[in-house]
C-alpha cells in the first residue's frame, strides 16, 4: 500500500471538482438506503440527503428516545420508512433489494458505552452482526452502490496517549461497545477483501465518534444532560469532568461521509481513486476542538446560563479519559476537513436547542434545522473545503 506521503502527492495533482454544486450534485435523483434513519445522526443524515435530492428509503428501530429528531422534524411523512431489526436477515435483505439503492449509509447501532456494560450481548449481536448482515445483503446487489459503514473512534486500541489515532493504528476496545466497533472494522475490512473485489459495490468505512447538535435526546450524553438540566433550571450534574473529546458538531462527520459516498461513486469527484478509497476514514474535528467536559460545559453555559456541579464516581464504569483522532488521510484523499470549530459548533447545538424550547413545532424545528445545514454548507463553502459548491 502507498504511503500517506505519496497518495498527498497524487491528491495535488489532480484536485477535487465538484462544479459548483453540493457533493458534485451526486445525490440528486439518486436512491439511498439509510439503516438507523430514526436516530439522531440518521436524521440528521436523511434531512440533508432530501435536501439534496435523493430519494431517501430509512430501515430502523423506533426511535429509540422520546422525544427525538426523527419525530421533531416529522421525517417519517418525507421519506420511505420502514421499521425494522437489522439483526432480523431476511427482512433487512428484501428491504435492501426491493430499493435497489444507489448508496447505502450503515449508522444502524447500540451506541452508547455505558448501555454495553448493561447488555454486551445485544451490543455485539447489533453492531458486528448487524454490520455483516447490511453486507451480505449488498453483496448481492447486481448494480454500483456505494457502501459506507459508520463505525466510531472508540474503536482503536486507547492508550489515551496525547497524538491522534491513524486508520493504520490497532483496534481494539476496553468496553463491549467499543471492542463491537472495532469487531466490525475488522469484519469490515475482512468482507470488502473476500466478496467485494469484483463486484460493482463499493465499500469503505467511517469512523467518528462525539458528536453534538441540536436533537441529540440521549440518556447519558453530556449535552443532552446539560440541556435538561438547564431546562429544568436544575444544576447541570458532570461525571467526568476531565475527559477530552474530540467534540465536533453532527454535521462535520456526515459531512465526510456524504462525501467519501460521491467519490465511492463518482471517482473523478476525489483526488485519487480505487483502492485508496474502499478503506477506513477518520473524520474528526481540528485538534482545538479536543477539550474536557468542564470545557465543553462552561461553553454550554454562555449560550444558555446556569450551573454544574461535580459528581464524579470513582466506582462509575471504566470511560476513556483522552481520544483523538488525526484526519490527514480524508484531508489528503478526500479534500475534506471541519468547517466549524469547536465555538462555533456548541454555538450552533444550544442555539437550536434553545430555539426548540421556545417552539416545538415539527414546522419550526424542520426549517430550524434546515438553515442550520444550510449555514454549515456556506462555512465549508468559505473554507474552500472541497464538496461544497463555490
Amino acid at each position: 500500500m502507498e504511503s500517506l506521503v505519496n497518495l498527498s502527492a497524487m491528491a495535488a495533482q489532480s484536485p477535487a471538482n465538484t462544479k459548483g454544486v453540493t457533493f458534485g450534485g451526486v445525490y440528486s435523483g439518486k436512491t439511498v438506503f439509510v439503516t438507523g434513519h430514526s436516530g439522531f445522526k440518521g436524521a440528521w443524515l436523511c434531512e440533508w440527503l432530501l435536501r439534496l435530492g435523493a430519494k431517501v428509503t430509512g430501515y430502523s428501530l423506533p426511535p429509540p428516545t422520546t422525544p427525538s429528531l426523527f419525530a421533531q422534524i416529522g421525517l417519517e411523512q418525507r421519506l420511505h420508512h420502514i421499521v425494522g431489526d437489522i439483526r432480523d436477515t431476511a427482512k433487512l435483505a428484501t428491504a435492501i433489494q426491493t430499493a435497489q439503492p444507489d448508496f447505502i449509509f450503515h449508522l444502524a447501532a447500540q451506541p452508547l458505552v455505558r448501555e454495553s456494560y448493561r447488555i454486551p450481548v445485544e451490543t455485539y449481536d447489533t453492531n458486528v452482526m448487524g454490520t455483516i448482515r447490511v453486507l451480505e445483503a449488498a453483496r448481492t446487489l447486481a448494480k454500483p452502490c456505494a457502501l459506507v459503514c459508520v463505525t466510531t473512534d472508540k474503536c482503536y486500541e486507547n492508550k489515551e496517549w496525547v497524538h491522534g489515532y491513524r486508520e493504520e493504528d490497532p483496534l481494539g476496545g476496553y468496553d463491549p461497545y467499543s471492542s463491537s466497533k472495532a469487531a466490525a472494522e475488522i469484519a469490515i475490512a475482512a468482507w470488502r477483501r473476500s466478496f467485494f473485489k469484483d463486484l460493482p459495490v463499493k465499500v469503505a468505512s467511517a469512523r467518528a465518534g462525539n458528536v453534538i447538535g441540536g436533537g441529540d435526546w440521549a440518556a447519558d450524553r453530556i449535552v443532552p444532560d446539560c440541556v435538561r438540566a438547564l431546562q429544568q433550571q436544575l444544576p447541570i450534574a458532570v461525571r467526568n469532568k476531565h475527559a477530552t473529546r474530540p467534540w465536533q458538531h453532527v454535521l462535520e462527520p456526515l459531512s465526510g461521509y456524504l462525501w467519501l459516498g460521491a467519490i465511492l461513486a463518482q471517482p473523478t469527484l476525489g483526488r485519487v481513486g480505487g483502492e485508496h478509497l474502499t478503506g477506513a476514514f477518520n473524520f474528526g474535528p481540528s485538534h482545538d476542538a479536543n477539550r474536557s467536559v468542564a470545557d465543553l460545559v462552561e461553553e454550554v453555559l454562555k449560550h444558555w446560563p446556569g450551573k454544574w456541579e461535580d459528581r464524579s464516581d470513582p466506582k462509575a464504569v471504566h470511560e476513556a479519559k483522552l481520544l483523538q483522532l488525526t484526519t490527514d488521510k480524508a484531508n489528503a484523499l478526500l479534500g475534506w476537513s471541519p468547517a466549524w470549530g469547536f465555538v462555533d459548533s456548541v454555538r450552533e447545538t444550544i442555539q437550536w436547542y434553545h430555539a426548540a424550547h421556545q417552539d416545538s413545532s415539527s414546522a419550526a424545528l424542520h426549517r430550524l434545522t434546515l438553515q442550520q445545514i444550510a449555514a454549515y454548507e456556506d462555512a465549508a463553502a468559505k473554507n474552500r473545503i472541497a464538496w461544497a459548491p463555490r
